[in-house]
């Protein structure tokens, strides 16, 4: 996967290959399986992301989406590079050669990316979550999983800090953008829930991976006070049945890989 962040991605997948160890594999089944987890849902949040360049509502948004967007495909790589290193496969293997029930992101991160308000809703979510999660990873008994959200959780502290000013913005600008971001956060609701459950590989990775209902508190209590700040009521309304970690997906997942794979299916083994 082409990144202009090159040398520091770079750093993060050698630092990952070091601290797998000599024998060659970078993590067991049950870790790399956690690891596709955290790096498909950075990888199709960066896609997602990356479609709003030039198309972003000021050119300021167009280049701070496309940063928080290669800031995000630098986590995947070096996530998916770790996961891939249990079976051989290469973080290109993994992005352009898995079809769509092979991935394992949780459905908030494929939720269309509508009008600006509603991409900054999905944002604001995601970037709550992804922040907490990083914060507790770093603490993770696993050097490479702790070493990757090390360096991610300060580039997403900005990524939350943006979409919390977008909202405070939208929230508190014309009748129309702030009805628009009403409409917006009602719709991205129901996929918070699936973030914070439990699956049973949690319950076998304990001191690896992070408990998802632990990063709970911290993400309702940043949410609410950027919903208080914007005088916001938090949504009402049943949570959706989710099922991205098992590989069930809705159908625009399959359309976000059908642009983001199509060069790489085409022209298998090609570089440049």
């Amino acid at each position: 996967m082409s990144d202009p962040h090159g040398d520091v991605t770079v750093e993060q997948l050698r630092l990952a290959d070091e601290l797998a160890g000599e024998g060659g594999r970078a993590a067991t089944a049950e870790v790399a399986e956690y690891a596709l987890w955290l790096g498909d849902d950075a990888l199709i949040l960066s896609q997602q992301l990356g479609a709003w360049i030039a198309r972003a509502p000021e050119l300021e948004e167009d280049v701070a989406l496309a940063n928080i967007a290669l800031d995000l495909l630098g986590h995947a790589r070096s996530l998916l590079h770790y996961a891939g290193g249990f079976d051989g496969r290469t973080e290109d293997d993994l992005a352009y050669g898995r079809d769509e029930p092979d991935f394992r992101c949780a459905w908030l991160f494929a939720q269309p990316n509508g009008d600006f308000a509603q991409t900054i809703a999905r944002q604001l979510v995601a970037s709550a979550y992804q922040f907490a999660l990083y914060t507790a990873l770093a603490e993770s008994a696993d050097p490479t999983l702790a070493a990757i959200a090390a360096k991610a959780v300060k580039e997403v502290e900005y990524h939350r800090d943006h979409a919390v000013q977008w909202t405070l913005r939208l929230s508190g600008g014309t009748d129309e953008s702030r009805r628009r971001l009403l409409r917006a956060v009602g719709d991205v609701w129901p996929y918070v829930d699936e973030l914070f459950r439990d699956e049973p590989l949690i319950d076998r990775l304990d001191g690896v991976a992070v408990r998802p209902s632990s990063l709970r508190p911290e993400f309702d209590a940043v949410i609410a006070a950027v919903f208080a700040e914007a005088d916001i009521a938090l949504p009402a309304g049943p949570s959706s049945s989710g099922g991205g970690r098992r590989g069930i997906h809705f159908p625009d997942l399959a359309y976000i890989l059908a642009e983001m794979q199509v060069l790489a299916r085409q022209h298998p083994g090609a570089t440049w």
